[in-house]
């Protein structure tokens, strides 16, 4: 089995792509459940970084630092994917890493094709609307989902403050105002990751 790397050659920039959901076969495969659409990452990345959740009655405490697994070979099954790991060998092994969740650095995803983003370079970028003329702060993307048929980004309605960081739109009940805005070419017209903007055509007041 893997032995806990040091915390120093932990990425600083590792992504959750999905969780291990059981063993695969006797040969110490394991079957992931990945996050989102795009797991043709968890499949073609080399290295992944496993780390075991928190039991819900340790909640607070430090949580366990990332162990290492080289890649040995990964294919899609259905909507999951399978893979070998490099020191597992059997059943029991794959079955001791269930639960577990599975992270890649950033740094070596595949480069994506042109007017192709992966979800997580989404997450945190402003979004803004031209709908009634000049360009208006809608707010923050918080998540990118998908509902089957394209992604989909939950924004945090957001106001710009002159002097001061956007503020939060919040409704009669002080509660966040959210907006559920497709992402798709008919309302996303730009999308700068440098400047963590997107534009859009989305209507302020939906």
């Amino acid at each position: 089995m893997q032995q806990p790397v040091n915390a120093s050659a932990v990425p600083a920039d590792l992504v959750e792509l999905g969780r291990i959901t059981a063993a695969y076969g006797v040969k110490g495969w394991v079957k992931v459940q990945p996050h989102s659409a795009q797991a043709e990452v968890l499949r073609s990345v080399k290295q992944w970084w496993l780390v075991r959740p928190v039991p819900q009655a340790a909640r607070g405490a430090v949580a366990p630092e990332p162990v290492s697994y080289t890649v040995v070979q990964a294919r899609a099954q259905g909507a999951t994917v399978v893979a070998m790991l490099q020191g597992l060998v059997d059943r029991d092994q794959a079955e001791a890493l269930r639960g577990c969740a599975v992270l890649a650095s950033r740094s070596v995803f595949p480069q994506p094709e042109e007017d192709e983003y992966y979800w997580v370079d989404l997450i945190g970028c402003a979004l803004y609307s031209t709908a009634d003329g000049p360009a208006q702060l809608l707010g923050r993307v918080e998540e990118v989902m998908d509902n089957g048929a394209h992604a989909i980004l939950r924004v945090a309605r957001q106001v710009e403050a002159e002097g001061a960081e956007p503020q939060p739109v919040l409704d009669a009940k002080g509660r966040p105002i959210e907006l559920l805005v497709p992402f798709v070419q008919a309302h996303i017209h730009g999308v700068d990751l440098t400047a963590r903007r997107i534009d859009s055509d989305w209507p302020v007041e939906y």
